[in-house]
């Protein structure tokens, strides 16, 4: 893993919203008092939802909030890759670059997204998108795959991903799941096996006699 710090400029301060506090105090409420530095992740989480990224007067907040010291929370922040330690834009895409998604595509997402948006880690000019390339997002069978913001949008191609692209530009919804229609993750073009219903559906099954049975009276 390659050394993660924090970014260079930085706020001056940081304060909880009144949504995020409430989340934050039913995540502490989850753990005894002596141990609420177990809310950490979560919280941590709640903060980069609020502002897009974890900030330096943030993780001093999250530090005093928990008891904790500051360096034990700036220890979290910088070893989990989940959390974003300077700005992104409004829209995150984190393209997969794992061997399955290498081999289905995702050299060209990255092409997409250096032209589209720019250099990885970097917003674009406008402040509405940012990308990097991460490891394995799980959905292999649905290779090549993006991340965008919190869901996953699959079995990309260079056109489906600019298509993506040009919808969050002009402030559309964009649907998740995969691009060419697939059912979650049932094979590409549909099922190849047990196509005959008459195989599950019970019209096949006969009656049969269990050997040992008391007769009956």
């Amino acid at each position: 893993m390659s050394v993660r710090r924090l970014a260079e400029d930085q706020p001056d301060s940081f304060s909880f919203s009144k949504e995020t506090m409430e989340e934050v105090r039913w995540w502490m409420a989850k753990y005894p008092p002596e141990r609420k530095a177990s809310a950490v992740i979560p919280i941590m989480w709640l903060v980069q939802k609020q502002e897009g990224w974890v900030s330096e007067p943030a993780i001093r907040a999250i530090a005093g909030l928990l008891g904790m010291a500051h360096i034990r929370v700036l220890e979290v922040a910088t070893f989990y890759t989940m959390f974003h330690l300077a700005p992104v834009g409004k829209h995150h895409l984190q393209v997969c670059g794992t061997t399955p998604c290498m081999l289905r595509g995702a050299e060209g997402l990255k092409e997409v997204c250096k032209r589209r948006i720019g250099a990885p880690h970097e917003p674009s000019k406008d402040g509405m998108f940012s990308w990097e390339e991460v490891e394995c997002l799980g959905a292999c069978v649905n290779a090549p795959v993006v991340a965008i913001d919190d869901y996953y949008h699959e079995d990309l191609s260079r056109e489906a991903l600019e298509a993506l692209i040009d919808k969050l530009a002009h402030g559309e919804t964009i649907e998740p799941g995969s691009a060419v229609g697939r059912q979650t993750s049932a094979p590409a073009g549909g099922a190849q096996t047990l196509t005959d219903a008459s195989l599950y559906d019970g019209s096949l099954a006969k009656p049969v006699q269990l050997p040992g049975l008391p007769e009956k009276a």
